[in-house]
């Protein structure tokens, strides 16, 4: 249980970390979190598909072990956005 909150945190953190910078650079606020729907999530997907089960025996073999640090990455890239967003109405115009 300690690794699933430690794992979760360190998602979150570093899709934080990530967004934040990728949002400097671009000049986009939500674009974290498009990548990680449109990349992330099929690709994780993809690689754990199963081709001896069916599809929603696929789905189903998903916990909550592995769901939980993906909502956490997921809050991490809305947070980037959220942080870039409230700092370009604060007047930063390096964001």
């Amino acid at each position: 249980m300690l690794q699933l909150v430690i794992a979760t945190v360190l998602f979150l953190v570093m899709m934080f970390g990530i967004g934040f910078i990728l949002n400097m650079l671009l000049k986009t606020t939500w674009f974290p979190i498009y990548m990680y729907v449109i990349v992330l999530i099929p690709i994780f997907i993809w690689q754990t598909w199963d081709d001896t089960k069916s599809f929603a025996g696929n789905f189903s073999a998903f916990t909550f072990v592995d769901i939980l640090p993906a909502i956490g990455a997921l809050i991490g890239a809305y947070v980037s956005g959220a942080t870039i967003r409230a700092l370009r109405r604060g007047g930063y115009k390096m964001f």
